[in-house]
């Protein structure tokens, strides 16, 4: 008899850490309370509400869900810079979740100095933590500090994204290109009846 329901605990405990369960439910007082527990017997009406934590069509588990969510982390490449494998290689073997961004024109480093200062890759953004050159060290513990596990959590069908350019060409809503010139756009008026 113990022995089932040490496995009942087990798998309880296994399940819930699948997702994250939430409950909404009036108090007494008439507050409306929001908790990841049961709330207690006497409450009659209460909501639920289950969330799986997902990246793409992939469930992360909790806490690697929670650091994509608060610090995303996105690295900055260009296809000159023999460092940046090494450094795309790190967030792999580490089960890091990132996004991609190319630098290959004048756009891209203009949209690189931007978010970083300078134009050097690789260049490393956890949240709003700008890391400049790659040091396996220094990215592991801002990575740690910024709550993603030791070790790689990553489900075996995870699929990391696509490298994109740092700054995408515009796409235009008016694909068909037209030899007739367009014409201009009346400016704005002014509610008070001036115009510019």
């Amino acid at each position: 008899m113990n022995i089932r329901l040490l496995l009942l605990f087990i798998f309880l405990t296994l399940s819930f850490s699948c997702q994250a369960q939430l409950y909404k439910w009036v108090g007494p007082d008439g507050r409306i309370n929001y908790t990841d527990t049961p709330p207690p017997k006497s409450v009659t009406s209460v909501e639920t509400k289950n969330y799986a934590l997902s990246e793409g069509s992939v469930t992360l588990p909790f806490a690697l869900a929670q650091a994509v969510k608060n610090m995303p982390v996105t690295l900055y490449t260009s296809v000159q810079c023999g460092v940046c494998a090494e450094a795309r290689n790190f967030l792999k073997q580490n089960g890091i979740p990132f996004s991609e961004k190319t630098i290959s024109n004048n756009e891209d480093i203009a949209k690189l100095r931007q978010v970083s200062g300078n134009a050097q890759v690789p260049f490393l953004l956890i949240g709003k933590t700008k890391l400049t050159g790659y040091s396996a060290t220094e990215w592991r513990t801002n990575l740690s500090q910024a709550g993603y596990p030791e070790s790689s959590q990553l489900p075996a069908d995870y699929q990391f994204s696509l490298p994109q350019p740092a700054a995408p060409a515009p796409v235009h809503a008016n694909s068909e290109i037209s030899d007739q010139p367009k014409p201009p756009e009346a400016p704005p008026r002014d509610p008070d009846g001036f115009q510019f």
